[in-house]
């Protein structure tokens, strides 16, 4: 319960004795009526550890890579950077083709150095691991030539734009025994999706039936995190379909992973998917609103996507997941508490003897020490190969077969 409403009704209560009396109609009334019901063993709060990889492994990470970012076209670079720095990564040099990213990337990282052309990432042998988030449909061809350079590569999402590209990257990775990993950064590095997924492989929530993700975003993002992504506008690129691959490819594809992983599905079709423009007529290419329903061997999905946060949230997106079990579900509310707290990462879970609610702030973040350590024993700990592909595949499949509506105005 938050400090701000144990506080008022403290007062309230306060107030109803101190003013009336003891005889006073305020100070008769039951708890209740001041919403302070009495407590109820079934109902449970509490704050979550570091989580099952930290208490086996420890805090500090057993690797050191090399890295070099080429291409940091989205400001989720930063993210992807600090991932792999907690893994043990080094940062040892970067490129990027738009002179103000690379201004705001020398800022955040002073000691780097920066190069003049992707050839001389690709030319450096000491270099292991490449991460790029360059505009959207440059990223699986740069991929590839990382992987036939002998690096492997960690991109931004969407990891590839269309099915053309994602047949080529998996023929380049059966060539070259690369990795090819796309960080889905709204699972791996949100730490209650973490839990969540604890909870899920725990068998907490029994067997899953089916996801809903609800990811709505902000174009321009008041007041944020230089780093975040939109406090600066929206370049030319972020307007044009083809580069940006859609909306249900680009932030679709955060919410098509969580229904893959959560559900377990290893094999996975689009039952339908729909797209619009409904009001930024000055951008007739531009897709604010999109929803797809997914059909996976394992469980349900169901995902909706727009660009309609309101700057009175004080946050970029009232990101939603919901998990439904054969025996509870859980309720993942990432990025805020709505009116009650700015504080996010806040997971509910109600099986059949109890409803808790976990506050999953102290909660490690496994992937970058996982995916550091799986470049150097060359495995898939952090992220299963073929299921970030499936992935990356499906939100292409869903953004050709939607439906592009039009509204009445």
């Amino acid at each position: 319960m938050s400090e701000e409403i144990v506080g008022r009704r403290n007062f309230l209560k306060t107030a109803a004795s101190g003013v009336l009396g003891s005889a006073g109609l305020l100070a008769g009334l039951p708890e209740s009526a001041f919403g302070m019901a009495p407590a109820d063993p079934r109902v449970v709060h509490e704050v979550a550890g570091r989580g099952e990889y930290f208490d086996q492994e420890g805090e500090k990470p057993k690797h050191s890579i090399k890295f070099s970012v080429c291409g940091m076209s989205h400001d989720h670079i930063y993210g992807m950077v600090g991932a792999v720095q907690r893994g043990g990564g080094v940062l040892v040099s970067a490129y990027g083709a738009e002179p103000d990213k690379v201004a705001g990337f020398k800022k955040r990282f002073p000691d780097v150095k920066m190069v003049q052309s992707e050839e001389e990432i690709l030319d450096d042998k000491s270099i292991q691991l490449v991460l790029s988030s360059t505009i959207p449909n440059e990223r699986a061809p740069l991929g590839v030539r990382v992987m036939k350079r002998g690096k492997d590569y960690l991109s931004d999402k969407p990891g590839a734009t269309t099915l053309e590209q994602i047949e080529e990257i998996r023929k380049t990775i059966a060539e070259t025994k690369r990795i090819y990993a796309i960080l889905y950064s709204e699972r791996l590095e949100v730490k209650a999706a973490v839990k969540a997924g604890e909870l899920v492989q725990a068998g907490a929530i029994g067997r899953v039936i089916q996801t809903i993700n609800i990811a709505p975003h902000q174009i321009v993002q008041k007041g944020a995190d230089p780093y975040a992504g939109g406090a600066g506008g929206r370049p030319d690129w972020f307007w044009e379909p083809v580069k940006y691959g859609g909306i249900l490819c680009d932030i679709g594809s955060h919410q098509v992973d969580q229904f893959l992983f959560y559900t377990g599905s290893k094999e996975a079709e689009v039952v339908a998917s729909q797209v619009a423009n409904t009001a930024h007529p000055q951008k007739p290419k531009f897709q604010d609103f999109g929803d797809m329903m997914l059909r996976g061997d394992r469980g349900f999905g169901y995902v909706r996507l727009d660009w309609f946060t309101p700057d009175g949230l004080g946050t970029w997106g009232d990101g939603r997941l919901f998990i439904l079990g054969t025996e509870g579900y859980i309720e993942v509310r990432k990025y805020t508490d709505v009116a009650r707290a700015k504080q996010g990462n806040n997971l509910f879970i109600v099986d059949k003897n109890q409803s808790r609610f976990i506050d999953c702030n102290d909660v490690g973040l496994p992937f970058g020490p996982q995916f550091v350590a799986d470049i150097v024993n060359r495995t898939h700990i952090a992220q299963d190969q073929t299921q970030c592909l499936l992935a990356a595949e499906l939100v292409v499949r869903a953004q050709m077969k939607a439906q592009h509506v039009t509204l009445k105005a």
